[in-house]
């Protein structure tokens, strides 16, 4: 029998403990929906306040709370109805479906399968003469199809309208720009923030909560003037793990090791705002427990990239020798406001202000609608807008006789004389811009899954067998257990006092008075709490407890009224249990 892996023994833990399961278990479950549990659910919410903090509040950016179901128009303009699919391969014998290019990696040399094109998979696929994960059938001559991961819904009864349960929280923020950048008085840089559930129908949902159909996103959006760039002081010296398109291609590539001032200098990370999330983020995973030796960015290839995407990287961690993604940083230019603005019929831009008024030349048209309209008709409201397009866009085609127009593929020659056409000296004060968008985009429940496996730990104390997480005391779902001794009325009544002491100061607190203390502090090893409060008979004379920190089991006995306080320090990193004096010496 082969040994289980960290990933299969973390999933029974989370079960046993509560941190996330299958859901609807009792009707058999199904497929990519997940329950967090008490622990998890703690856990998940930590991690979001923090994201919270580093990303909305410690960069002064604004939070909005959007709806989870959005008309169809919203997704026809996004492109989602056209470009948000997977590959899909569906099994002769069984009927199964599965995600084509995860076929392709699980079971071939080749990586990112998804950048490639369709023929090229199914090429793979009768090569290798790879089967069908569930019943062994061979896939070979299989069409691969692309499949749209969205959710279909209909808004209101009767003659509804059509909607979408959102794949991202984004559309939510970009729908709402024209409001929004009045609530950031039309000044750029600014950011908006949000975390909510998204839902993305997948082909083959698998991994446990790596891969769901239904998960919280925590996603950026920066509206950037595409002129400016961001300072990169806080950040330059920031080292990171970078594995670029181009080490990538290479047949001996690897990861590289830089820093962020050095990968924008020498062209690695093509924008620097990128480069700036990249900086913040690499020490914001550090402080949630990310284990940074097995986290990297990598570089999208041009296959792979979203259809909105100039630039993309995925932060990746490492589990069982596997690299998954936990977020992604890209560059969306200015694909989603302008193609909203495109859709509907509201103003996608800012008003950028000159410092001082400009003096331009515009070139305008002002066409004889005597000779258009009898010339073409019903047609002739098109033309006029071609020609206001063509004297924008390119004005020496006016400086002939007459000047040719595409209507409809079909091209016409009008007489310069009957289109108005002039140049005009006009004084502005300044100029209307669609802004770009910076998105660093985080998968919350990756995230939590990284940080319990990076977090297991076995060992032995006393000769027997422990696991136990060792989560940073910021993300803990618990952070203090309480105990008494034994069962003992007055032992329990002082426990009890001490523990709502510690709830009044704000701690997360368990309270456990079941079974023998060595199984207590087993129970709060296992779930992650960094330190167990024990109430024995001392503490009744001399008003002391034992405190345990988790990690190294390491006791101290520390007088009552400094357990707030002293704990408090702990939780945030300004003390360390080693630097405590211990009342026994």
């Amino acid at each position: 029998m082969s040994e289980e892996s960290t990933s299969e023994k973390l999933v029974e833990l989370a079960k046993r403990r509560g941190y996330f399961f299958q859901s609807a278990g009792v009707y058999g479950g199904v497929g990519g929906f997940y329950t967090f549990g008490p622990q998890g659910a703690s856990l998940k919410q930590n991690i979001e306040d923090a994201w919270r903090e580093r990303y909305a509040v410690g960069e002064g950016h604004m939070e909005i709370d959007a709806p989870t179901i959005m008309p169809e128009p919203v997704f026809e303009a996004s492109g989602h109805l056209e470009g948000f699919d997977d590959m899909l391969v569906e099994c002769p014998e069984c009927g199964t479906s599965h995600r084509a290019d995860h076929i392709v990696e699980d079971n071939t040399d080749y990586e990112d399968a998804e950048s490639l094109p369709i023929p090229e998979v199914e090429e793979i696929v009768a090569e290798y003469e790879l089967v069908c994960p569930a019943c062994g059938a061979g896939l070979a001559g299989q069409a691969v199809e692309r499949f749209n991961l969205m959710f279909a819904t209909n808004i209101g009864p009767g003659d509804s309208q059509p909607g979408y349960m959102r794949p991202e929280t984004a559309q939510g923020i970009f729908v709402e720009f024209p409001r929004l950048k009045e609530y950031a008085r039309n000044q750029l840089p600014f950011g908006v923030t949000q975390i909510g559930r998204a839902y993305r129908n997948e082909i083959s949902p698998r991994r446990s909560i790596i891969r769901t159909r239904e998960f919280t996103q925590a996603e950026l959006e920066l509206f950037i003037d595409p002129e400016d760039e961001p300072d990169l002081t806080e950040v330059e010296d920031v080292t990171v793990t970078l594995y670029p398109a181009s080490e990538q291609h290479a047949e001996d590539g690897n990861a590289v090791e830089t820093t962020i001032g050095e990968a924008v200098a020498d062209g690695t990370i093509a924008d620097p705002w990128i480069g700036y999330f990249l900086g913040i983020s690499q020490e914001w995973y550090a402080s949630v427990g990310v284990d940074t030796e097995r986290f990297r960015y990598r570089q999208h290839l041009s296959g792979e990239r979203a259809h909105y995407a100039a630039d993309c990287w995925d932060a990746e961690s490492e589990i069982d020798g596997n690299w998954i993604e936990i977020a992604g940083f890209a560059h969306r230019g200015d694909y989603d406001l302008s193609k909203h603005g495109e859709h509907s019929e509201d103003r996608f831009t800012i008003f950028n202000q000159y410092d001082d008024p400009k003096t331009v030349e515009r070139a305008t048209v002002d066409p004889d609608m005597s000779y258009l309209g009898p010339e073409f008709g019903s047609d002739a409201q098109a033309v006029v807008a071609e020609l206001e397009a063509l004297a924008e866009r390119d004005r020496t085609a006016f400086d002939g006789e007459t000047v040719t127009v595409d209507l409809e593929g079909e091209p016409s020659e009008i007489p310069v004389e009957k289109t108005g056409f002039s140049v005009d000296e006009e004084t502005i004060a300044g100029e209307h811009v669609t802004p770009h968008v910076v998105e660093p985009s985080f998968g919350v429940d990756r995230l939590v899954y990284t940080v319990l496996h990076h977090a297991y730990r076995e060992d032995e104390v006393d000769g027997e067998k422990r696991t136990y997480l060792a989560l940073d005391p910021e993300v803990a779902p618990t952070f203090v257990g309480v105990f008494p001794l034994q069962r003992d009325d007055d032992l329990e009544a002082r426990a009890e006092a001490i523990a709502s002491d510690l709830r009044a100061a704000g701690l997360a607190i368990t309270y456990d008075d079941s079974g023998a203390i060595g199984r207590r502090y087993r129970r709060q090893d296992e779930v992650g709490t960094p330190f167990c409060v024990t109430v024995d008979y001392e503490s009744l004379e001399d008003d002391a407890v034992t405190v345990r920190e988790r990690d190294s089991t390491a006791q101290k006995r520390l007088p009552i009224a400094e357990l707030p306080d002293t704990l408090a320090a702990l939780r945030a990193g300004s003390l360390e249990f080693a630097e405590l004096e211990d009342l026994e010496g």
